[in-house]
């Protein structure tokens, strides 16, 4: 039985939301609203276009996979198309989503991103479903089990990587420690990836979720601004380090470079590097994301927009 249509005016409440994780990807907010209206078509046609771009094709499944009717849209999608490992994939994206509110098993939707992973033996992106899962949920043994299942499809897997930085973060307990693993999973991580590869911010995402950690425990000053977490010699090396690399290699193609823009404008902004900030909130015009404004309890909004605005001499 096919899902309800949305209510009257969703598309407008949509457009005033602040954060969208689609970013500034059009062809996906296309689709995106066609799977809205249960007119999954499009959704299969920029699978098919997106190919095997597995940063772009994650990115496009996980931000299609949180729109509210895609599981039954998905399996209206299967009925039509038996087999299809797009829909498959999809369908256990939305499961995942649906596990983490509650509302479906993690056990049968564990099975359902393996049974699809069955049928694209290459692809990491039943594998990225997974790791969202058990990012949340599972023990540290199956994060790393899965974070590796990804790695070994594709290396630089952007989003499995800050996933696996977030729950490295939260590890051997919440004081101060400068040689925390996330450091160091971090560090290789960018060390063992090419030159031009985003993941040389990676670096800054765990800086800024160990921060996230620190502070939630009283640690570090609920104002990252006002935190040393940002000024110290090994900070400031990291920062340096990545803000020098974005000058030299920005990825403007890549889908979720906004989310590095984001986070490398956010050290920026606490470290008190005005100038350097103010280039980067100009990359990210309006495309502001939620992480890690927010860290580590602030509306992430008002917090963006107060650093954009002292970066930039605005009001």
């Amino acid at each position: 039985m096919s899902p309800p249509p949305p209510p009257l005016g969703r598309g407008r409440k949509r457009a005033a939301q602040a954060f969208d994780e689609a970013l500034d990807d059009a062809e996906l907010i296309a689709a995106r609203a066609a799977l809205a209206q249960g007119r999954w078509q499009s959704v299969r046609s920029l699978l098919v276009h997106t190919g095997d771009d597995w940063d772009r094709r994650g990115h496009r499944v996980s931000v299609l996979a949180k729109e509210p009717h895609c599981a039954p849209w998905a399996r209206e999608w299967l009925l039509a198309d038996p087999g299809s490992a797009d829909a498959s994939v999809l369908l256990a994206h939305a499961l995942v989503h649906r596990a983490l509110r509650g509302k479906e098993k993690p056990a049968r939707v564990r099975e359902a991103c393996r049974d699809a992973a069955a049928l694209v033996p290459a692809d990491p992106t039943p594998w990225l479903g997974l790791l969202v899962l058990e990012r949340s949920l599972g023990a540290d043994e199956d994060v790393v089990r899965v974070f590796d299942e990804v790695r070994g499809r594709y290396a630089d897997h952007h989003h499995a990587h800050h996933l696996m930085a977030a729950r490295l973060a939260e590890r051997g307990g919440d004081g101060p420690d400068p040689l925390h693993e996330v450091y160091d999973f971090a560090n290789w991580a960018a060390e063992q990836a090419p030159a031009d590869s985003p993941l040389a911010i990676l670096p800054v995402v765990a800086h800024a979720e160990r921060y996230r950690v620190l502070a939630a425990a009283g640690h570090e000053s609920p104002d990252p601004a006002a935190s040393g977490h940002w000024v110290g010699r090994r900070a400031r090396l990291v920062m340096k380090a990545a803000f020098d690399w974005w000058l030299e290699w920005e990825q403007d193609g890549h889908p979720r470079r906004l989310i590095d823009l984001n986070f490398l404008a956010h050290a920026k902004s606490c470290e008190g590097r005005g100038a350097e900030a103010a280039a980067l909130f100009h990359r990210i015009g309006e495309h502001a994301t939620p992480a890690p404004w927010s860290y580590p309890d602030r509306d992430p909004l008002s917090a963006f927009r107060a650093a954009r605005a002292g970066a930039l001499g605005t009001t």
